[in-house]
């Protein structure tokens, strides 16, 4: 078996019991129990949650995206091998921590296997929340243009790259395209400010307007808890973005949650210590692998203007990376799941054969 053959590269094809459509998205798939399935596992694995609570298989992959584009390799390579894996094990990592010393619980209910979650069915906030503690990326290109507010928080002056700053920074932008609220563009990922959250609570989901404050605790609690873990392996927390959502226990009590994945080398940057104290910086996280592919190509504009996406998605699709640019990224991806789970990651040669069996025999929902 080829190494290609051993990477979940296609996640939307597999033969799990449903009546709706696939939803694919450019990592994770999702798939819709129908209500019969659901009231089983319910009923048969204890979930705490309402006996009619919908819930969903959600299966990663090992694709990789940046730039808003899915990318391939040579080889027939159309993914980074160990990257699900490894994702799903740093996210339920941290969603373990946040449980046991009390911040909230997440969607997940159920871990079949590294590749899928078990999860119920939330009413997302949308809001992508970021959590900045180093000025970097697009904050430091458009600070050094001379922006200095952003989100409504005022920066000083004499900031260097890569610095870190004053304090952590809560700087959200939409998730989707949000109509009719006053100051905020219909567009999706915009920043926002926390007045906008405030006058618009029900507009971007919130059931309270108290909840802003347990949203903005979760958020603060949830980056220090992954912060003071990866610093004791030498690692520094420089950004990431959180996603929340809201649940009801079997009891009917409905409660904020962590959702989607969190504290992931794709949903944050993290710094290898020792080369930061020696003024260079190691990227532990995707971010690696999008500074490849600006040195790749001579036209870096073509990946950092939006305007110009349809010529990013052609050389997406008409493109191959050399297989050790994505092998590059595995080494990182395994590396730092290893080190933040002090486990090694167990890789499976066929892992969509491995989804299937698992699926059909202990939970009864491939036919």
């Amino acid at each position: 078996m080829s190494l290609a053959d051993k990477v979940l590269a296609v996640n939307n094809d597999l033969p799990i019991r449903t009546k709706q459509p696939v939803h694919s998205g450019k990592v994770r798939s999702v798939y819709w129990l129908t209500e019969e399935d659901s009231r089983r596992l319910i009923r048969e694995k204890g979930y705490n949650v309402a006996a009619d609570a919908p819930l969903a298989i959600m299966v990663i992959s090992d694709r990789i995206s940046a730039f808003d584009c899915i990318w391939h390799g040579e080889g027939g390579l159309n993914g980074v091998p160990g990257k699900g894996a490894a994702l799903n094990a740093i996210s339920n990592h941290w969603f373990k921590l946040f449980r046991e010393q009390g911040l909230a619980d997440s969607h997940i209910l159920d871990i079949p296997h590294p590749f899928v979650w078990i999860v119920q069915k939330a009413t997302p906030v949308k809001i992508e929340a970021i959590c900045r503690q180093y000025i970097t990326g697009s904050m430091w290109r458009s600070y050094a243009k001379g922006e200095r507010e952003f989100c409504g928080i005022r920066l000083p002056d004499g900031l260097q790259k890569d610095q870190k700053l004053p304090e952590l920074l809560m700087t959200p932008s939409t998730k989707g395209i949000l109509k009719g609220i006053p100051g905020v563009p219909e567009a999706d990922d915009v920043n926002i400010t926390r007045r906008n959250i405030e006058d618009n609570f029900a507009a971007f989901n919130f059931k309270r307007r108290e909840d802003i404050d347990r949203y903005e605790r979760l958020l603060r609690e949830g980056f220090e808890v992954i912060s003071k873990e990866l610093a004791k392996l030498d690692q520094i927390f420089v950004d990431t973005k959180f996603e929340f959502g809201y649940v009801a226990d079997a009891a009917g009590n409905e409660k904020l949650i962590y959702m989607d994945e969190v504290g992931t080398p794709d949903s944050s940057r993290i710094w290898d210590g020792p080369a930061y104290r020696e003024g260079r910086i190691v990227e532990n996280s995707k971010e690696d692998f999008r500074q490849v592919l600006l040195n790749h190509f001579p036209d870096s504009d073509i990946l950092l203007n939006k305007d110009r996406m349809p010529e990013r998605e052609a050389l997406a699709r008409d493109n191959a990376l050399p297989a050790e640019v994505l092998m590059d990224v595995s080494r990182t991806y395994v590396g730092i799941a290893e080190k933040i789970t002090g486990q090694a990651l167990a890789l499976s040669d066929n892992p969509k054969a491995d989804i299937i069996a698992i699926l059909r025999d202990q939970y009864g929902l491939v036919d």
